[in-house]
């Protein structure tokens, strides 16, 4: 199994438009990529309760194999990346991972 994961960080006053984000961009990726799960977590805090959370947001998408992602993203990448700013400023960081058992 293979996961993206896209990490969104925590400065002070960005923007993150969470109902934008799972209402309608997280369906979008979903029905662009193919992925058979997601998962979706909103910044709590850091270890210490007090401090901001490293990432606003985080984002998992599962899928089959790697060339469904690379394909995916071929496909649909451009569409996927101009409704950022519908939900966000931030610039995310992304990790493509083997899931291990």
């Amino acid at each position: 199994m293979i996961k993206v994961s896209a990490y969104y960080p925590y400065t002070e006053g960005v923007k993150f438009d969470f109902i934008y984000y799972t209402n309608s961009h997280i369906p979008l990726c979903k029905s662009r990529l193919g992925c058979s799960k997601v998962e979706v977590s909103k910044g709590i805090s850091d270890t210490n309760p007090n401090d901001p959370p490293m990432y606003v947001a985080t984002a998992d998408m599962y899928f089959d194999n790697v060339e469904e992602v690379h394909e995916g993203f071929k496909a649909h990448g451009r569409e996927l990346f101009t409704d950022m700013p519908n939900y966000t400023d931030i610039k995310p960081l992304f990790i493509i991972a083997e899931v291990l058992d």
